[in-house]
């Protein structure tokens, strides 16, 4: 996949990751474009490394869960953080 392929699957998985998890998140679409490139990063290497299968392709549903998955997980991880310094 290339560059603007993740680009395009981070935005997308990090705005379906904040609208899953309810409360408050600030950022704006940058903050969401980081998250969801990192979520996805997560979640292909968690998805190599238990299921061997990665983020290989821009229309599989496999990335697509896995990313999500993995932008799910950092934005748990980035409330934690978040929430620790207020």
């Amino acid at each position: 996949m290339g560059f603007i392929g993740w680009i395009v699957l981070g935005l997308i998985a990090g705005a379906i990751a904040k609208a899953i998890l309810p409360g408050k998140q600030g950022g704006g679409w940058i903050a969401t474009l980081v998250l969801g490139v990192i979520g996805a990063l997560v979640g292909g290497w968690i998805g190599s490394a238990i299921f061997n299968k990665g983020v290989d392709e821009f229309f599989s549903i496999s990335s697509w869960l896995l990313a999500i998955g993995g932008a799910l997980v950092v934005l748990v991880i980035w409330g934690f953080i978040t929430k620790k310094r207020a």
